[in-house]
């Protein structure tokens, strides 16, 4: 009984880290700082952190991040401004440029069921299904505002000491440059996971700020945007990379972050997010083994919070491996923001459970979550709309990164006219 308190009692460092969403120096700064302090576990004499800290911290710490508050970050466009989205998924960036006042006039995607969801939602929209190889762009060019697109991770084959072009050919970020090459917007803004920071030890990175210069684009640096700012529900980053025409001078400036945070309540009740509660829809289901033991975790609990004889059985290997592991058997709470969605919402290692009914989140509640409008609709097999929506950039996000590119829009046609 003793190993169970002391197991439930404390937290690792990498449990801790995940939890919070903080790095382990952050963590060990805030030791220093005597903001979250670490102690010596009874058993093992190993530094852990005490659980009721954590979660006193992980239930406040949102509201204090940030040291400015915006009310609103809304601008309104001054002129008709154009959008090209390449890599569009079911659509979460381009509604949310479309809710920020821009227009789509085409979109790219491969995935069928993603292009029959754009295509039910947006008849009007112009949905280019297909591999973006097999497409030319060229009628677009001058024509388009912005290009945006959420091109996947692919590492370059170096040939020279400055990556060029030509050197990237064969991935889809030479594609995504290949279009904003062959339109010329006076923007172009690429989003990517956070690990693209690292990615081949920076290189991509690297390579593809290398490229967006040959092909006369200065690139912002880049910043990583993180979804609970900017009104959304979720513990989701996104890496933004702008790029602007080398004969612009107008600078672009990220939206500013929202202080509030919202949380799983205010995605799924009514309230300031939605107007009624989540509809009814259908949603994936756990085997009974599962079931009986997520019927054992506590609201933000997870597999630490179970009887040890359940957690060596239900962990199998990974009970004796280290890291947190916090996805596994992880229950949301309803006062906390959802983890970050995957493209499966029973996946074992990263568990997103109802905070009241043992059960994955149905599709409207993981849409709610990704802040998507209950009108916008999911084409597909079960599994593939889930898929859509672990893919999407959160609809709010999309807007106010929407914003920001009207912000700039605006002044830079003012200052064409000035």
């Amino acid at each position: 009984m003793l190993c169970n308190r002391v197991m439930k009692e404390y937290l690792s460092l990498s449990e801790t880290a995940e939890l919070l969403g903080k790095s382990k120096e952050t963590l060990r700064r805030w030791d220093r700082e005597g903001k979250l302090v670490a102690v010596r576990e009874p058993l093992s004499n190993y530094r852990v952190y005490r659980k009721s800290d954590v979660e006193y911290l992980f239930a406040d710490f949102f509201k204090n991040e940030i040291e400015t508050d915006v009310t609103d970050n809304y601008a309104k466009p001054e002129n008709e401004y154009k959008v090209l989205e390449l890599f569009a998924g079911a659509g979460g960036l381009a509604v949310g440029l479309e809710k920020a006042g821009l227009r789509c006039v085409a979109l790219n995607e491969i995935d069928k069921f993603a292009c029959q969801t754009l295509r039910k939602n947006r008849p009007n929209w112009n949905v280019l299904e297909g591999d973006i190889k097999d497409f030319d762009f060229s009628e677009y060019h001058n024509q388009v505002d912005v290009v945006t697109g959420g091109f996947p991770c692919q590492a370059f084959s170096y040939a020279g000491k400055k990556l060029g072009l030509s050197d990237a050919r064969g991935t889809l970020f030479y594609e995504f440059a290949r279009v904003v090459k062959e339109v010329n917007p006076p923007i172009c803004i690429g989003e990517n996971v956070r690990g693209l920071l690292s990615h081949d030890k920076g290189k991509t990175l690297e390579g593809m700020i290398s490229i967006l210069d040959e092909i006369g684009y200065n690139v912002v640096p880049v910043q990583i945007l993180k979804a609970i700012h900017y009104k959304v529900p979720q513990k989701r980053e996104r890496l933004i990379l702008v790029g602007i025409r080398k004969d612009i001078i107008t600078k672009y400036e990220y939206p500013q972050p929202h202080k509030k945070i919202y949380n799983l309540g205010d995605a799924l009740k009514k309230g300031e997010l939605y107007d009624c509660d989540v509809p009814k829809s259908d949603g994936a289901k756990y085997p009974k083994a599962k079931k009986d033991v997520l019927d054992l975790v506590p609201p933000k609990g997870y597999w630490r919070d179970l009887p040890v004889d359940v957690q060596k059985e239900f962990m199998g290997g990974s009970y004796y491996l280290g890291g947190g592991k916090t996805g596994m058997a992880r229950r949301i709470g309803w006062d906390e923001p959802c983890l970050t969605l995957t493209c499966s919402p029973a996946q074992k290692q990263t568990e997103r459970c109802h905070p009241e009914e043992t059960r994955p989140f149905t599709v409207r509640e993981y849409a709610r979550i990704q802040t998507f409008p209950d009108n916008w609709h999911f084409e597909g097999p079960l599994a593939q709309q889930y898929k859509q929506i672990g893919n999407a950039v959160p609809v709010n996000l999309g807007r106010e990164v929407g914003y920001s590119i009207v912000n700039f829009l605006n002044r830079y046609y003012s200052a064409l006219k000035g």
